[in-house]
């Protein structure tokens, strides 16, 4: 990922440095298991973690002759650690390195990414809580529907975020799974209580049963769920841009001091964050579909699943940790304007009460079909004429036969859809 979007501590994560040296400890952790097991000296064992060091430019110069970054790294370990390196990856294929170590790996860039949308839904349960009876107009398809409140906006947010909250942590239970059973699999020439004693100390699990691999459909769980988390991202970034539509203009996104929004027109004040939330969401459903194309490979393995892993998986959780922290930035310093809301609410003139009236002239007794005839005909015109929907209905004697002015006054009267906020809160684990 270019460092444009790449958050420090994510970056870190990924970097050659960090993933030799998750690699050397795979390897000294499996050489301490073979001590264990008396299958190596432990005098050899403890002279190796004294002096092996890794070097990320030494070891791809070695890469770039041995064209086998494994081997290559060995003979960087062997170089350092004198005669005592034969020990060194005995009994073991690459892959038990490669594949361990991604899951220690993937299980640090998955804590960051808890930590993240923790965070997400902290700022999100703020927002919700102070804006929890703030009146605005509910839209279906963009257009007026009827009332609700910002904070119902943002709860139903919260609450979306909480089950990602839950398949994340799923997958990072998932995803943290070792293996160290050789070449194909089959432990013969390493003992399976190396694998448990390794994952063991790695805090991993060790896979029921693997071939030369890990099989990738954990891989293509875990990134879909990244993509699935970019989506409700994108879903969030695109409420909050049509929100701040200049003929809505109920919220913006923050705008520093000094920040320009267009080359041409000093005026602009566009929602530039959520769009380039919205475009990186892309990026992860990308990814999503390389990591399902990585699980069908030849036999016990091949190698066409390796060059993609090495893109998408730092990629998308570095994508996903800036995309969270952006979002999380945005709701913080969220502007809210209630007037606008309130104004935008009352702009059709009541009309977005309709249902309201449909119903008290349905407990009245006029069937639904007549009812629905006779609101609808008064609230087009309401909407056509700009006038008052409640003195549309006044004026229609069909409807004044059935409802007197303080009926029709309750049924435009917005407390109803306030009436039950507080316990949608508490279901959503707001209160």
């Amino acid at each position: 990922m270019i460092p444009r979007y790449t958050l420090p501590a994510m970056g870190a994560v990924w970097s050659d440095a960090h993933r030799l040296r998750v690699m050397l400890e795979v390897e000294l952790r499996v050489l301490e298991a073979q001590a264990a097991l008396g299958l190596v000296p432990r005098r050899a064992v403890q002279a190796i973690r004294r002096k092996a060091r890794v070097n990320a430019a030494t070891i791809q110069r070695r890469e770039a002759r041995t064209r086998h970054d494994v081997i290559a790294f060995i003979e960087h370990l062997e170089a350092h650690v004198g005669p005592d390196g034969r020990y060194l990856h005995f009994g073991l294929t690459s892959s038990d390195i490669l594949d361990t170590s991604l899951a220690v790996l993937l299980r640090e860039a998955t804590d960051l990414l808890l930590q993240d949308l923790r965070g997400l839904l902290r700022a999100l349960a703020a927002k919700a809580r102070r804006h929890q009876r703030t009146l605005m107009i509910g839209r279906t398809h963009g257009v007026h529907a009827e009332p609700t409140t910002f904070g119902l906006k943002l709860a139903m947010f919260y609450d979306e975020f909480t089950r990602q909250l839950a398949r994340l942590s799923r997958e990072r239970r998932a995803v943290s799974v070792g293996k160290v059973s050789g070449a194909v699999g089959t432990f013969a020439n390493v003992d399976p209580a190396v694998e448990r004693r390794v994952c063991l100390r790695l805090g991993l699990r060790p896979a029921p049963i693997s071939t030369q691999i890990l099989q990738r459909d954990l891989h293509a769980s875990y990134v879909s769920t990244l993509a699935l988390i970019g989506g409700s991202l994108e879903q969030l970034a695109t409420e909050l841009r049509h929100l701040q539509r200049t003929e809505v203009r109920e919220v913006e996104e923050p705008f520093g001091a000094g920040q320009k929004g267009s080359s041409a027109m000093p005026h602009k004040k566009n929602p530039v964050i959520c769009e380039r939330v919205a475009g990186l969401s892309r990026l992860l459903r990308g990814y999503a579909v390389a990591a399902l194309e990585n699980i069908a490979l030849w036999h016990e393995r091949d190698i066409s699943h390796s060059s993609v892993e090495r893109v998408i998986l730092p990629d998308a959780t570095i994508t996903l940790d800036y995309m969270l922290r952006t979002m999380t930035a945005v709701v913080q310093g969220l502007a809210v304007y209630p007037d606008r809301m309130r104004a935008n609410l009352e702009s059709t003139h009541g009309v977005t009460y309709s249902g309201q009236v449909l119903l008290e002239l349905m407990r009245r007794g006029v069937s639904r079909t007549r009812a629905y005839e006779l609101v609808q005909r008064a609230a087009l015109s309401a909407w056509r004429n700009g006038q008052e929907f409640a003195e549309v209905l006044l004026r229609d004697p069909a409807i004044r036969a059935h409802l007197t002015p303080k009926a029709l006054r309750r049924c435009v009267d917005p407390r109803p859809h306030l009436k039950h906020v507080e316990r949608i809160f508490r279901r959503v684990g707001l209160k």
